[in-house]
């Protein structure tokens, strides 16, 4: 085949060559680089399917010392994992873009056991990634910064819980705050007078940033504040959060839950208790899972944009890999309130 040295495999000089391009060109092409020009790297790619060359992936390591792997790291456990939809769509998100820059990714849920956190830290300070994405963290969590201050580049799925961490961190982020903020005024506009919220675990920043919307609005607006529970982000924990809130106050009309979820579970306790949704009870979610549209009656939600903020997760660490240099800005998503039968 024409480009193969003496009919054997392909080089990446003969890729080169056939893309018009220098090695120097190819080889950053070819090694997963953001800074080549779409022209040539569209003549790289096409060369090198058309002479089958495949990276030597070991090579290149010595090379570059790097290992072409990230992780997308999931601070909880595998039910958890496996149960909310979220996880899976900024996972989506994240794998496309690393796809695109033929690298690895690494996928690990860490849950708060000391011993998978000794063997996740063994491995990723053994040289065996070159970053990773941390998603789900609880409370003041140490890892971030053990892995920065080892060399190892990451960047958080929503903001570090503790405002005035040391370190910098990088971090993409919905607009906790303001979406739910758009949850009340939505209910206040329809006339609710008593609304109530269902919180995430707040040891956790988005939850937090939630409760604090849903108080903000509140203030601006002539409704009562019916309480609080915790649903644990969790379809049984939403139930049992509003069975206690209806207990506690039976005229609550409206509520927001901190994620589908918990919106789920909050439907079927009225269900349980008779109460009509939306005549008698207005509810509002948040993350426009599938499990919104699925509901019945299918819930009016905030939507946060879960596979845009994996692929912006994956592209701020890439960038940090390639080019190095302190944590970038943080990036703060937009929300939109999704309307459907619960509110």
């Amino acid at each position: 085949m024409a480009g193969r040295n003496g009919g054997g495999a392909p080089t990446l000089e003969s890729v080169a060559r056939r893309a018009g391009v220098s090695r120097a060109t190819a080889g950053r092409v070819l090694s997963g680089s953001t800074t080549v020009g779409p022209q040539a790297r569209e003549a790289v790619l096409r060369a090198a399917a058309e002479l089958r060359y495949v990276t030597n992936r070991a090579a290149r390591s010595l090379m570059t010392r790097r290992s072409d792997s990230i992780a997308f790291v999931v601070a909880e456990s595998e039910d958890r994992f496996f149960a909310d939809p979220y996880f899976s769509q900024v996972l989506h998100g994240a794998h496309a873009v690393v796809a695109q820059h033929d690298m690895q990714l690494v996928f690990t849920v860490v849950s708060r056991d000391d011993t998978e956190r000794q063997r996740f830290e063994r491995f990723a300070l053994g040289g065996h990634l070159d970053g990773a994405i941390l998603v789900s963290l609880h409370g003041d969590d140490p890892l971030p910064r053990r892995l920065q201050d080892a060399g190892v580049p990451v960047v958080l799925s929503g903001r570090p819980f503790a405002h005035e961490s040391r370190t910098p961190l990088t971090y993409v982020d919905a607009d906790n705050v303001g979406g739910a903020m758009a949850a009340v005024r939505l209910l206040a506009q329809q006339g609710r007078r008593r609304i109530a919220t269902i919180t995430g675990p707040l040891d956790m920043a988005a939850s937090v940033d939630r409760v604090d919307g849903f108080r903000a609005e509140l203030a601006a607006h002539d409704v009562v504040d019916a309480g609080s529970a915790d649903g644990d982000f969790s379809i049984v924990g939403g139930r049992r959060a509003m069975l206690d809130l209806l207990a506690a106050d039976p005229a609550i009309d409206g509520v927001f839950a901190a994620n589908d979820l918990m919106a789920a579970g909050a439907l079927q306790a009225a269900r349980e208790l008779g109460r009509r949704v939306p005549e008698d009870l207005a509810v509002v979610g948040f993350d426009d899972s599938a499990i919104a549209a699925s509901a019945q009656p299918a819930l009016t939600t905030v939507r946060q944009p879960m596979v845009e903020m994996g692929r912006t997760l994956a592209t701020l660490l890439l960038d940090q890999i390639t080019h190095g240099g302190e944590p970038q800005a943080p990036v703060i998503l937009p929300t939109e309130i999704v309307r459907r039968d619960s509110a």
